[in-house]
Formats: structure tokens, sequence, C-alpha cells
């Protein structure tokens, strides 16, 4: 395996803001991403038949931005998203709505229906909502393949419903069989534990809930993680190694115990995604090359690799 082993770090910190604002906060300048590499090595590694690829985002520019939105991604769009996939040897994928459309999912629930158009069943989504969507809609929504609603408080335009509302929002989706997706600076993640525990339909969070790799596993945020892990209504995604890296570029060796304490607590409810295209980032950008390899080097056993990479997600998204 060759991998890029500098160690400085390329900080990009989130942005943190009080819990029940919902979608109440105030602007703040708009960021321009930098581009994610557009050349995407191919691993060193076989991914497992039926690959899912469960966090990714695309940025097309025929769809409008959300005023609200707290940074301006570079295009990413269906196409590109294709290459990745067919250099990665990723079959599935889920598409994530991004905080800079808000609630408008035009851009992903398009891109879903094109790629299912093209290939059945391949891919799903997760959108963004607010308790004023009909139920004709969600019907709708999940007949295309949506399969749950992203709360995101760690971007401007993520959170579109305050904290308060999440039990009816829960009441919503729950005859679907949809969960919800939460993105939070990982300093909440304590304060959030009530919030989480009583929750009536599964939940899943990325990018290691944004836990610091520098911190260590014996933090209360990871230990709160765990605990989540351990109880079986939270699904995990080992995404985003390189956003939780002290050194923000492989190998990201300091992510590896994170890796481990989260397989020993629960192998069946962990997922990993690429985070392609990487947006909210300003100095620079991992190759997803990299980010598969350092995926298959905290999983040893071949048998735990195909439930990670492909059994467990093609159930948690009904494939």
């Amino acid at each position: 395996m060759i991998l890029d082993r500098k160690a400085k770090r390329y900080a990009s910190p989130p942005l943190r803001r009080p819990l029940d604002k919902g979608a109440d906060k105030p602007m703040t300048k708009i960021r321009k991403c930098i581009t994610p590499d557009r050349h995407p090595r191919t691993p060193s590694v076989e991914l497992p038949s039926g690959t899912v690829d469960t966090h990714v985002h695309v940025f097309e520019p025929k769809y409008p931005l959300d005023p609200a939105r707290g940074y301006d991604p570079p295009p990413s769009t269906l196409d590109d998203l294709r290459h990745l996939h067919l250099t990665l040897g990723v079959d599935r994928v889920v598409l994530t709505q991004p905080s800079v459309y808000g609630t408008d999912n035009s851009a992903i629930v398009d891109s879903m229906s094109t790629l299912n158009t093209e290939t059945p069943n391949r891919a799903r989504a997760v959108i963004a909502c607010g308790l004023d969507i009909s139920d004709d809609e969600l019907h709708t929504l999940d007949a295309r393949g949506v399969r749950g609603v992203r709360l995101n408080t760690d971007n401007l335009g993520g959170m579109p419903i305050r904290m308060d509302e999440i039990p009816h929002l829960c009441d919503r989706i729950r005859p679907l069989g949809w969960h919800l997706e939460f993105l939070f600076p990982g300093a909440d993640i304590v304060e959030l534990m009530p919030i989480f525990t009583a929750l009536t339909v599964p939940m899943s969070i990325g990018h290691f809930a944004y836990q610091s790799a520098t911190n260590g596993i014996m933090t209360p945020g990871f230990k709160a993680l765990l605990e989540l892990a351990r109880a079986g209504n939270t699904w995990i995604k080992i995404s985003g190694a390189n956003r939780v890296s002290h050194t923000d570029l492989p190998p990201y060796d300091d992510v590896t115990p994170m890796a481990h304490a989260l397989l020993d607590a629960a192998p069946d409810r962990l997922m990993w995604g690429t985070d392609w295209p990487h947006p909210n980032k300003y100095e620079i950008n991992p190759n997803d090359g990299d980010l598969v390899d350092a995926a298959y080097d905290w999983i040893a056993d071949a048998d735990l690799r195909q439930k990670i990479f492909a059994t467990t997600p093609q159930a948690f998204y009904r494939f």
C-alpha cells in the first residue's frame, strides 16, 4: 500500500452553535470549499461484492443553493460520482442531503432516480424535511427509495426543525420504517444523549460522531458513542477518517483505536462510506482510494468486511 504519510495538520473546525436554534440561525459569511481530489486512485484492496457507499453528496450546478447555507460546494456531479465508484469498485450508494440545499431534496432524489433507472436497486437517499411535509409526499419519497431524514446541527441550513420537534418527526416517519441521521459537533454528543436514547426510530451517525482521534477512546464523548453503539438502536458510519484524524492525511493510524473499539462494541451496526466529495473542507481533501485502504486496515476479518461494506447497509437502507 502506498500512502502519503505527511503529518501536518489541516484544521477545519466545525461551526459551534446552540442546540435549540433549529433553522433560526444567524447568517454568516459563506465559505468556498476546495474541490475533491479529481483523480481517485484504485485501492490496493478489492471491495466485497455488493459494497454500499453509505455517504455521498452531489452538487450539480443546475440546482439552486439555499441562501442560508454556510459554504459554497464545488461542482461534483453524478458523472463524477459514477467515475469514483467505478474506480473504487462500489456497487451501491446512499445519497445524503447536504445542508447547502436546505429542504430542497431535488438534487439527491433526482440523482437517486437516475441511478435506479440505469441499474435497479442501485441507490437510496436520506433527505432533509420539516414537519410541514405531507404524508403523501413521504410515501412518494419512500417508494422512490428514500429511507431516512437527516438532522444536521453542524452546518448552517442543515437543521429544519427544533430539537423539541424530533419526537413529532419520529411519529411521522416511523410507519415508513425510516431512520434519523444525525450530524453534530463532536463536543455535543453528551448533551444530546437524552434525545438519542429517547428516539422511537433507529438512528445513524456519520464520521465517527466527529470524535477527535487525538483525544482517544477514553473521553466522555467517545464513551457516549460506544454506549449508543451497544444499546442497539444506533448504526455508525466509519466514514470521514480525515475529518477526525490529527493529520487530516493518510494513513489515519490515530483513527484505528476508535474503529477497533466500535468493532468490538457493535460489529453488526457499522457501515462504511466515502463522504465524497468531502464538502466543508478548505485546505486539503483526501484521495478516496486512501480512505478505502484505511478502512480495510481496520477490519482484518473477511466476513466482517462483507458485513460492514455490504450486508449491513443493504439491510439498513432496504436495498
